[in-house]
């Protein structure tokens, strides 16, 4: 396979798999040859093990980061502070993409960005959705209220009054009261309903601030 040959095949796809390669009749040590000599010279780059996308300027679809996250680690789904931000809940500009996995936590530092997995108990993982981020890509994305519930869930304090204050939230109403306190229900911790106390105190008085 010539990299001609490569940009036919994947030219339109934001990320490939190495499986794709190795179907049909090829020698495998050849493809993992070619793989390797594309990666040094700058002409794809390795995601992990067995993921790729074409570099620029041979790259026509950028693949988006939430694509990337949940590709790099199958069952996550971004949540936290980064699906906080895509909501407009929070006013920061996030530099790292941020999911939740029930496997082990850690960072991936790719050429495409820096992505943080945080663990969180298996049973948790729920409460996200498949949304369209870019054109024919799809990613899984927690809801308003999981992203903002596991992110009080990891951080120390995080249903404290003086913490949510910190995170300066905005676009409350795209919190939907019923599904915060049911969401809540699956953590089955005094913290989270206090947390969510304290969130739905914090929308009523946005609801009243912008009724004036």
């Amino acid at each position: 396979m010539e990299y001609k040959d490569l940009l036919a095949l994947v030219g339109e796809e934001p990320l490939f798999e190495s499986s794709l390669l190795l179907a049909g009749d090829v020698d495998p040590h050849i493809i993992r040859l070619q793989l390797a000599r594309w990666k040094r010279s700058g002409k794809i780059y390795q995601l992990r093990r067995g993921l790729y996308t074409l570099a620029s300027p041979y790259q026509k679809v950028h693949p988006h980061p939430f694509l990337v996250v949940n590709r790099l680690r199958d069952g996550s789904y971004v949540s936290c502070e980064t699906a906080l931000a895509y909501y407009g809940m929070i006013p920061e500009i996030v530099h790292e993409t941020i999911s939740v996995t029930g496997g082990r936590p850690g960072t991936w530092k790719t050429p495409l960005g820096v992505y943080r997995f945080h663990h969180i108990k298996p049973s948790l993982l729920r409460g996200y959705r498949l949304l369209e981020v870019a054109p024919r890509q799809q990613a899984l994305v927690a809801t308003p209220e999981k992203a903002l519930l596991d992110l009080v869930y990891l951080q120390p304090g995080g249903e404290t009054q003086a913490y949510l204050d910190g995170l300066r939230l905005e676009n409350l109403h795209v919190v939907n009261p019923e599904t915060l306190q049911t969401q809540a229900q699956w953590f089955d911790s005094p913290k989270m309903y206090r947390a969510v106390d304290n969130i739905l105190a914090m929308r009523s008085a946005e609801e009243e601030y912008k009724a004036l």
